[in-house]
């Protein structure tokens, strides 16, 4: 059976996916896949979304040059979340220029978020729009 038969999609026919650094097992990133993302993605081996926002397809790192180039990609055990491990050009995966999406940090006290992770690129050098 075809993993896009397995899937659990939600109400809006999206699927959550967790993006991982194949090398260092880190998050990068979360984002949301409908099945055309999900194909295009195992078709041709760089990461595909769908963008709630803009209510269309895109590539990661069609604008910011930040591909993700797909090792694996693997469902959980209820079908419903996805985990895909990916090599990074850049270092770079999240739109504020940094290696991760994950870089605000929970104090435990719960009162205040510290900033874990440096600026790679500034943004303004990645969107020259």
């Amino acid at each position: 059976m075809k993993i896009i038969e397995l899937i659990k999609w939600n109400e809006q026919g999206l699927v959550p996916a967790i993006i991982q650094d194949t090398l260092t097992n880190k998050i990068l990133m979360m984002a949301w896949m409908n099945e055309d993302a999900l194909v295009k993605t195992i078709e041709t081996k760089k990461c595909y979304f769908f963008s709630r926002s803009r209510n269309k397809l895109w590539l990661k790192g069609e604008d910011s040059g930040h591909v993700h180039l797909v090792d694996s990609v693997q469902a959980d055990c209820d079908y419903d979340t996805l985990l895909i491990k990916v090599n990074v050009e850049n270092k770079i995966s999240c739109h504020t220029g940094r290696n991760s999406c994950f870089y605000n940090q929970v104090t435990d006290d719960g009162d205040t978020i510290i900033d874990i992770e440096e600026i790679i690129k500034d943004p303004k050098e990645i969107y020259k729009k």
